[in-house]
């Protein structure tokens, strides 16, 4: 349990998000090991008292949860069952956090796999931002067997500001995340649009987003990204375009799959795909306005 030392999380991935997260745990006296495929963000972290190992096997040794805050499903797969995955080196008693966004078929088939070695499993994705994971002020969307959900409260409830409960199986919390994803992706996209339109009509973009931003067009995702979008530094990344590439593919997927019509995310969709196409994956993913100026 928190505060106690009675609990000791392996923890994968310590990226943008990763990091804050795992540095409200520390710092609520729970023990913290940590890999990443970035030695020196994990070495940089050691003053935060999270400590380093040089595998996800490492991190996994004698765990008691193991969390996982990855990028995409693929690196999921890779560090729970890849050369040195975490998951060989579990003990029995052990649970799994996935709190990154990997979509419900990659979930379902990690607790296919977990659920044959004995191991469980909660789908935690989560959302916010960079700022309130750094806050623990984050949303997150749980599924999975009670039990289980209820083992890992106390260590999401040091991270979150709101805890929704999505359903009893794993994918239950992906899916709502897909819900999630599909309105951020949308809102950025549009206030990209509304913001480089300002422009192209002869405003000055930020008296607009100054005024806008306080009116009914207002939203987090104008008020976040519009910020950045308008600062102009799209080099220090705190959520990479790539991201909602792979995530805006995971919506569209999944309403093809429903016979569901998704314009609007798929509109957006193909302006982050731009954004790719021109070399811009690796950038915050406020650097979508230079799409929209036409720029790349």
């Amino acid at each position: 349990m928190p505060g106690s030392h009675l609990t000791r999380v392996g923890w994968l991935g310590l990226g943008a998000m990763g990091a804050p997260m795992a540095r409200r745990l520390a710092a609520s006296d729970t023990e913290v090991v940590g890999y990443d495929v970035d030695s020196a963000r994990l070495a940089s972290l050691a003053s935060d008292g999270i400590g380093a190992a040089d595998s996800p096997a490492g991190a996994a040794d004698g765990a008691d949860v193991l969390a996982v805050m990855v990028a995409t499903p693929a690196q999921a797969s890779d560090v729970l069952f890849g050369p040195d995955g975490a998951v060989a080196a579990l003990p029995a008693s052990a649970l799994i956090l996935v709190m990154a966004t990997i979509g419900p078929e990659a979930i379902g088939a990690i607790a296919a796999r977990t659920k044959g070695l004995g191991v469980g499993l909660v789908d935690a994705p989560v959302s916010g931002g960079v700022a309130r994971a750094d806050a623990g002020e984050l949303l997150f969307m749980v599924s999975g067997e009670p039990g289980q959900v209820a083992a890992v409260r106390p260590l999401i409830d040091v991270m979150a500001a709101q805890v929704a409960i999505a359903g009893p199986n794993a994918g239950d919390g992906q899916r709502l995340k897909l819900v999630n994803q599909l309105l951020c992706g949308v809102h950025i996209a549009a206030a990209a649009e509304a913001l480089a339109f300002a422009e192209a009509i002869g405003l000055d973009p930020r008296a607009c987003w100054e005024t806008v931003r306080h009116g009914a067009a207002g939203s987090f995702m104008l008020d976040d990204r519009g910020a950045r979008m308008l600062a102009g530094d799209f080099t220090e990344v705190r959520s990479a375009l790539n991201i909602f590439v792979k995530d805006m593919a995971m919506v569209t997927g999944a309403a093809r799959q429903h016979s569901f019509p998704s314009p609007l995310a798929s509109a957006a969709e193909q302006q982050y795909l731009g954004g790719a196409r021109a070399g811009l994956g690796r950038c915050d993913d406020s650097v979508l306005i230079e799409v929209l100026r036409g720029r790349p």
